[in-house]
């Protein structure tokens, strides 16, 4: 893709769009939520379908002139559908927090409970987090892992839901290096007579292509963005079963939204067709064992792993017993100038502020796009140790900086 003609119109946007792909092309990716996508979705979220209003839904339009919308909007709802074996989907959601905001509007009124993780234990700011509007507009109590083993304690979740008595509980996290037990929070929700939400924005590819535990016909609900492993179109989803079909899409347009955005909700279709395919499964399932891979090399190199490990695409490192003296604010900073780029993350027991917590956060979703393995995501870890380990040695920055030049150069995006 290139952008002569905004060049003409535009040079300043111009230099901002080069120096973006410039960016992502010369620097590793490793914020867990992010990816890249296809040139085949770049290309169905620039079409024209961004001049189209289409409020309503497919069939039921507000609005003439919306025949090959609702042909894009359909495409995207039956492959969602047959990825994840969900009765009903909702692609309209802007976003995986609006997606958890049509689910709320649904079910729920002012004042209601939300029993979810803690923000600090790996939760979301759409959960509950009091400078959200969920925190805002509904009562939250949060549940934690526990702090000695990184695990999900699913007793003490489901003690807490029986005090507290919520009328939903919230799962899928954003910073949650294992494999979800739906089925044991689906349990603690059924104890209490509460809605189930899971919220899978991050496993979203992992749970389409079998290879972590799918919470569709668990839970109430299942919500998730479509832009981080499913590697469609950027945006939110709403899954659920057909007796919440009308109140969620009700929730969704005319309650929380106007007009779909039509060229994402492209983007989604193409990103979904994509993800049905069998190279998807093969795609997944590298992203994971890139991720062990990744985690085990910054083992052995001393870094402890929020819950040992991982089941899924990202990694928690929990710097405060190697690296007393360091935070994850002072890592970041220094990889990015490596050319790596992740994020700082709280921990739990967290210590510090959450502006500059003592963890960091590293995913493998992007650099298995690029066609990364086990052994270079090893030698990333590598990589990462040795900035972990120097952060303000300009000579260490400037050598991880020239390997990642060479990584980026054997492994380019978008040719």
């Amino acid at each position: 893709m290139t952008y002569d003609t905004v060049r003409e119109t535009d040079p300043a946007v111009a230099d901002a769009l080069e120096g973006e792909r410039a960016r992502q092309n010369d620097t590793l990716a490793m914020i867990a939520s992010e990816n890249h996508v296809s040139e085949a979705v770049l290309e169905a979220q620039s079409s024209e379908l961004t001049n189209k209003y289409a409020e309503g839904y497919p069939g039921s339009r507000y609005y003439g002139g919306c025949e090959f919308a609702d042909d894009v909007e359909q495409l995207a709802i039956d492959r969602a559908k047959a990825l994840w074996g969900a009765d009903h989907v909702n692609v309209q959601p802007h976003s995986g927090s609006q997606a958890n905001m049509g689910v709320y509007l649904a079910v729920l009124d002012p004042g209601d409970k939300i029993l979810s993780l803690d923000l600090t234990h790996g939760g979301h700011l759409s959960h509950g987090h009091p400078a959200n509007f969920a925190g805002q507009v509904y009562e939250v109590e949060q549940y934690e892992v526990d702090e000695e083993t990184g695990y999900i304690d699913y007793d003490a979740l489901k003690e807490k839901a029986e005090a507290f008595e919520p009328d939903i509980i919230v799962s899928g996290y954003s910073a949650y290096p294992r494999e979800v037990d739906f089925g044991r929070i689906q349990e603690a929700a059924d104890a209490v007579d509460a809605y189930h939400l899971a919220d899978i924005a991050h496993i979203t590819g992992l749970v389409a292509a079998g290879v972590h535990e799918s919470p569709v016909g668990v839970a109430d609900f299942v919500t998730g963005s479509t832009h981080k492993t499913i590697r469609a179109g950027r945006g939110g989803i709403i899954m659920c079963d057909e007796e919440y079909a009308d109140d969620v899409d009700s929730a969704v347009f005319p309650g929380s939204q106007g007009g779909p955005l039509m060229h994402n909700v492209a983007g989604k279709a193409v990103g979904f067709g994509e993800a049905l395919e069998p190279e998807f499964e093969a795609y997944a399932a590298q992203t994971v064992d890139n991720a062990k891979a990744l985690g085990e090399r910054l083992q052995e190199h001393g870094l402890e792993l929020v819950s040992d490990g991982t089941d899924n695409h990202l990694v928690l490192i929990d710097l405060r017993p190697s690296h007393p003296d360091t935070t994850g604010k002072d890592v970041e900073a220094a990889l990015e100038d490596a050319g790596i780029v992740l994020n700082a993350n709280t921990v739990p027991g967290e210590t510090r502020s959450a502006f500059n917590p003592s963890g960091i956060r590293a995913g493998t979703p992007a650099l298995t796009t690029r066609g990364f393995d086990e052994e270079t995501c090893r030698e990333v870890a590598d990589l990462i140790y040795e900035v972990v380990d120097a952060p303000e040695d300009e000579t260490v920055v400037a050598e991880v900086s020239e390997r990642v030049d060479e990584l980026t150069d054997e492994y380019p995006l978008y040719d």
